[in-house]
């Protein structure tokens, strides 16, 4: 096994170029290489979406904990491939098996476990599996591939 790494906000910003209000990973506890991460993401009441999703009942809309799972996995080979600072740019090529089990409100904190399915050093296309939770209950999961844009 190598060695656990993890990623603060400052760090997911070096390599992740989505800001407020789309930057939906505050901190990466666990990363094994471009095998494994483990994402948070803290469900806060200030989020733009849920003036609109839905008033009086926030919800977290799906597509964002996807969106959170996808950039935490970004985060995971960013940091295992050295992109900080680097203006890697990812980009969603298909989402499948995707299925919500809970709601996701504010006050929340999101689990977001990821494992590549398929993908290496140097190459352009990558496929992930996502299982995100909330206190231990599945909240979403969710197959995806994307590809990364890393510069030479």
């Amino acid at each position: 096994m190598s060695e656990l790494l993890s990623a603060d906000i400052q760090l997911i910003q070096r390599i992740l170029p989505h800001r407020y209000p789309f930057l939906l990973v505050d901190k990466v506890e666990q990363i094994d290489g471009t095998a494994t991460a483990v994402g948070i993401k803290n469900v806060t009441m200030n989020e733009p979406h849920f003036q609109g999703h839905f008033p009086g009942l926030p919800i977290m809309p799906g597509v964002t904990i996807v969106e959170a799972m996808a950039q935490t996995a970004a985060v995971m080979v960013g940091t295992a491939l050295d992109m900080a600072d680097k203006e890697m740019k990812v980009y969603f090529m298909a989402i499948d098996k995707c299925k919500f089990r809970r709601k996701v409100v504010p006050g929340d904190v999101l689990k977001m476990n990821l494992t590549t399915v398929r993908g290496k050093p140097g190459g352009k296309v990558w496929k992930f599996s996502g299982v995100a939770t909330v206190e231990g209950e599945m909240a979403a999961e969710a197959e995806f591939t994307a590809m990364m844009d890393l510069p030479a």
